[in-house]
C-alpha cells in the first residue's frame, strides 16, 4: 500500500472521528422510533373495518361476478377494472396491479365526508404579472377527485373539492367489512348486474351497492395501536432492573410489564423502588 510522503520528526496527523449525536432517548423512545419506521414501511393491503379506518391509498372492490374495482383513466373517465391480484376470487384478498385502480382517501375536517383523489395529475400554468419586471410563470401540479353529478354519472375531472366530490361510507349491517358509498344526493354508488357499468344513482342499499375497501396497513389506526402496544410489551428484565436500580423477582417483572401496557408504569416503578429501600433497611 502506498503511503503519503512523510519527513523525519513530523507528527502523524490523526483523523478526528465525528462523535455520535447525544440523545436523551431511553429504550422506550428508541423502540417507539423503530415502531414508527416499521409502520411507515408496511405496504401490505388490509380491509377497512369501519369508516374511521378509511385513509390513504385505497381500492374500492365492487360486488361483481368477476372481481372488479372502481378505476379512472388519465382523462378522468371512471370505469370498472378487473382485479388480477386476488386469491380464490375472494374480494377480501384483492390488491391493485394498476395505478388506475388506486384512490387516495382523505377525510374532510369536522365531518364524516370522505373524498377520493385520482392518480392522474395535470400541470397548470399561471402567469404572474410584475411591474417593470418580466412576467413570472408558475407551474402547479393538480389532481382530480371522484365526483357524482346530478344524474348519477361518475367522473374524476374536478380539481377542487365541492359537495359533489364528497361521499359518506356507511358500514353494512349484514356483512362486516363492507360499505355502501353514499353521494351528496343521498344516492349510492352501484355496479350493474353484468359488472361493466358503474353509476351513483342507486336509491336504496342493495347487494350491488355493497363494496369492500382495501387499504394499506400503515394507514389503519387499529394496526398502529396494536404495534405500539406490542412495542410497550417488549421490554427485557435487564432494562427493568436498570430502571429500578436493583435485581427484580419474577412477580415484580410481571407487575412492571403489565403497568407499561395499562399506562401506570411510572407509578408502579416508584412503588417497586420504594419497596426495595424498605426491604434493604428492614
Amino acid at each position: 500500500m502506498v503511503k503519503p510522503l512523510a519527513f523525519k520528526g513530523e507528527k502523524a496527523k490523526v483523523k478526528k472521528r465525528k462523535a455520535a449525536p447525544i440523545t436523551e432517548d431511553g429504550p422506550e423512545e428508541k423502540r417507539i422510533r423503530e415502531l414508527a419506521s416499521d409502520t411507515h414501511e408496511d405496504d401490505s393491503w388490509v380491509n377497512a373495518d369501519s369508516s374511521g379506518d378509511i385513509s390513504g391509498p385505497v381500492v374500492i372492490v365492487l360486488p361483481s361476478v368477476k372481481p372488479t374495482c372502481v378505476a379512472c383513466d388519465a382523462a378522468g373517465k371512471v370505469f370498472t377494472s378487473e382485479l388480477e391480484n386476488i386469491v380464490a376470487r375472494d374480494p377480501a384478498t384483492a390488491e391493485p396491479h394498476d395505478i388506475r385502480q388506486v384512490w387516495i382517501a382523505s377525510r374532510i375536517a369536522g365531518t364524516d365526508n370522505i373524498c377520493f383523489k385520482g392518480h392522474h395529475q395535470r400541470y397548470a400554468c399561471f402567469t404572474h404579472i410584475r411591474p417593470l419586471r418580466a412576467p413570472l410563470l408558475i407551474y402547479l401540479v393538480v389532481f382530480s377527485y371522484l365526483s357524482s353529478d346530478n344524474i348519477g354519472s361518475l367522473s374524476a375531472r374536478n380539481e377542487a373539492i365541492s359537495p359533489e366530490e364528497t361521499f359518506i361510507c356507511i358500514a353494512s349491517t349484514d356483512t362486516s367489512g363492507t360499505f355502501s358509498i353514499q353521494t351528496p344526493r343521498e344516492t349510492f354508488i352501484s355496479v350493474s348486474d353484468n359488472g361493466k357499468d358503474i353509476r351513483g344513482d342507486a336509491e336504496t342499499i342493495s347487494f350491488n351497492t355493497t363494496v369492500r375497501i382495501r387499504m394499506q396497513a400503515r394507514f389503519k389506526p387499529k394496526l398502529k395501536a396494536n404495534k405500539e402496544l406490542k412495542a410497550k410489551e417488549k421490554i427485557s428484565k435487564k432494562e427493568l432492573e436498570n430502571a429500578v436500580g436493583r435485581k427484580l423477582d419474577d412477580d415484580e417483572v410481571r407487575t412492571l410489564k403489565k403497568a407499561r401496557v395499562e399506562g401506570d408504569y411510572h407509578e408502579k416503578l416508584l412503588d417497586v423502588r420504594v419497596k426495595g429501600k424498605h426491604d434493604k433497611y428492614s
